[in-house]
């Protein structure tokens, strides 16, 4: 088992940066590709970013590509999400996942039901 929790959502004001940090325990992050996810209500949860288990490889959504930029500590078994330029379409709740992968570098996945332990999202509020 794997607990996720997420922290460092807050309101900001468009254009603003934040970070979010996801820290896990119970087991090492080593094994896992990490995703970010965001959702809004009404909304289909949707991939933001991922990494693979060494750190070698990123993916990222259109939307927030040159914006975001995902990083890994796995020695700290945490994993951040650097937000810059915030619009406010980029307010949702945020969610980090893992997948269980091994220390294979594999290939991007977007959907949602492939990762296996969640956390309970933190809320970043954009205003204009």
């Amino acid at each position: 088992q794997v607990q996720l929790v997420e922290s460092g959502g807050e309101l900001v004001q468009a254009g603003d940066s934040l970070r979010l940090s996801c820290a896990a325990s119970g087991r090492t992050l080593n094994d896992y590709y990490m995703g970010w996810f965001r959702q809004v209500p009404g909304k289909e949860r949707e991939f933001v970013a991922g990494i693979t288990w060494s750190g070698r490889r990123t993916d990222y959504t259109g939307s927030v590509k040159g914006r975001f930029t995902i990083s890994r500590d796995n020695a700290k078994n945490t994993v951040y999400l650097q937000m810059n330029s915030l619009k406010p379409e980029d307010a949702a709740s945020y969610y980090c996942a893992a997948r269980p992968t091994g220390r294979v570098e594999v290939p991007i996945v977007t959907e949602p039901n492939m990762y296996r332990y969640w956390g309970q999202g933190t809320q970043v509020t954009v205003s204009s």
